[in-house]
């Protein structure tokens, strides 16, 4: 259920200005003075509040809701409940999440930890470091010497923003998070417990290893989202970027001299080695691993718990162990399982153009 314990509660709505703010069409407009007070899951609703539903896994969940309004596409209106009023939407869930962003938008990134506005006592604030107006940071954070933070940024409890380090304007640095040698754009938000700006881990392996010395920096473009314990390391030569409007996971691990494009989805506990890229708009499940140097292109998607040791072309869908293209992998599981359960006889024929691979 929502919380009214964490989240501040929100002013009414009525259907009628739920309908307007979302594009929904209310489907019985007398319907439209009545009160919602907030959002629920279908299952946790009650009477004041606003569901959605659009997955017909979810199907009892809906026919024994007590939510007093449901977004649903017009094809599963016969399923609402009578006494649940119904907003008519092509897609349920855009429209549910445009009404919860309208009202929770405290939930949409982490605030001062502590209520504070201003600087705490207690912060450590080198002389030289400059913020401008509007800048909140709660204690025991630390900003060392030339450091620049933008106006209306957040730093919180325990964070240490490194020397020379630039923030820029409306970014959130969570909790105990560490950042150096790093450029930081506007609208950024790094959750709590990253790391930016370490090391790479590079060296010359002999007997007794020699570090190399990684004199890059992190530079992390507008309105990227970086999730708790995520970790970016610093180029050695050149730079690690993430590029503008990309969004990552918790734990993720991402090494030194990585380009990240524009616009990527990276889920939780991705590991991306060393001087590979990635495209624009390319999206990465759940730990996926990816070798150095290898090159993902533009709007290519891997599926979840892949190893990618290969580049990989624009647009295309690759996954499994080592990563392939999706089809091709797909027919390979189920020539193995045929071979498990009938014997050789059953397997797909060297040259069938059905099963070979021709990409």
């Amino acid at each position: 259920m929502t919380s009214t314990l964490f989240f501040k509660p929100r002013p009414s709505s009525t259907l009628a200005e739920i309908a307007a703010l979302t594009k929904a069409e209310l489907v019985d407009p007398s319907q439209g003075d009545r009160v919602i007070t907030g959002i629920a899951a279908l299952d946790d609703a009650g009477p004041m509040h606003l569901g959605f539903f659009e997955n017909l896994n979810y199907v009892a969940e809906l026919e024994q809701t007590q939510a007093g309004a449901c977004l649903v596409m017009e094809r599963y209106e016969h399923r609402v409940p009578s006494h649940v009023a119904v907003l008519r939407v092509k897609s349920p869930i855009r429209a549910f999440v445009t009404f919860a962003r309208h009202i929770h938008e405290d939930a949409m990134r982490p605030m001062s930890g502590f209520g504070s506005a201003g600087i705490a006592p207690s912060a450590v604030i080198h002389p030289t470091a400059r913020l401008e107006d509007g800048v909140i940071v709660d204690p025991l954070a630390v900003i060392g010497p030339d450091v620049e933070i933008g106006a209306g940024s957040v730093i919180g409890s325990g964070a240490m923003i490194a020397s020379g380090v630039k923030i820029g304007r409306d970014c959130n640095i969570g909790a105990n998070t560490t950042v150096q040698f790093a450029l930081i754009g506007n609208n950024v938000l790094i959750h709590s417990g990253c790391h930016i700006g370490q090391d790479g881990f590079r060296f010359i392996f002999a007997r007794t290893h020699q570090k190399v010395p990684q004199v890059g920096r992190v530079i992390i473009q507008n309105d990227v989202e970086i999730g708790s314990g995520t970790t970016v390391d610093r180029g050695g030569l050149r730079d690690t970027v993430i590029g503008e409007g990309t969004k990552i996971d918790n734990q993720v691990q991402v090494g030194h001299n990585v380009t990240i494009g524009r616009h990527c989805v990276i889920a939780a506990q991705c590991g991306l080695a060393g001087s590979l890229t990635l495209g624009d708009n390319v999206a990465l499940g759940a730990k996926v691993g990816i070798n150095n140097h290898v090159l993902i292109g533009d709007g290519a998607q891997i599926t979840a718990m892949s190893a990618v040791k290969d580049s990989v072309p624009a647009g295309e869908r690759w996954g499994g162990y080592f990563a392939k293209p999706t089809k091709q992998w797909f027919r390979e599981i189920v020539a193995v399982e045929r071979l498990l359960r009938g014997g050789a006889g059953t397997a797909p024929k060297s040259g069938d153009g059905k099963d070979e691979d021709r990409g």
